[in-house]
């Protein structure tokens, strides 16, 4: 029996390819400073503005279980703490200390080498464009479950 015939590219094996390939070297470098690439995300987006845990996980494309962990983490390491809220007595803000923000700043750097390393095979001028693209395909849902018909 003959396999069917592709129309198109595997889009979805090459963008985990890619994504796998960059991950890895993201997370060695990172590791230079002592931290993941989760960590350097949820560092960055909580030094950007008062946010709870459950926003940065939405902005990191993390679950709850994961971001949960990954805070516990950084508590840990003296990068970021658990506070109440200025704004909202029932809400909790995962807050940078300043540990947290000279580590997150060094991370910053690593992580703006390393995707520019990752561009180099793409022409400046083609630049905006690829990453407009791969913004469109990844959509703005975040890590959310697929929803398949019962039975299928």
């Amino acid at each position: 029996m003959a396999a069917p015939e592709r129309t198109q590219r595997d889009i979805t094996g090459l963008l985990n390819a890619a994504g796998h390939a960059l991950s890895n070297r993201l997370a060695a470098a990172l590791a230079e400073v002592d931290l993941t690439p989760r960590m350097q995300c949820v560092l960055l987006h909580a030094l950007e503005e008062e946010r709870t845990q459950i926003q940065l996980a939405a902005l990191s494309f993390m679950d709850k279980t994961t971001m949960v962990s990954t805070v516990d983490e950084l508590e840990k390491r003296g990068l970021a703490e658990r506070r109440p809220s200025a704004t909202d007595r029932r809400a909790r803000i995962i807050a940078v200390t300043e540990k947290g923000r000279r580590v997150a700043d060094e991370g910053q750097e690593i992580v703006d080498r390393v995707h520019g390393e990752a561009l180099v095979g793409v022409a400046p001028s083609e630049r905006e464009s690829f990453l407009e693209l791969l913004t469109s395909l990844a959509g703005d849902s975040g890590p959310g479950p697929i929803r398949r018909a019962r039975g299928k």
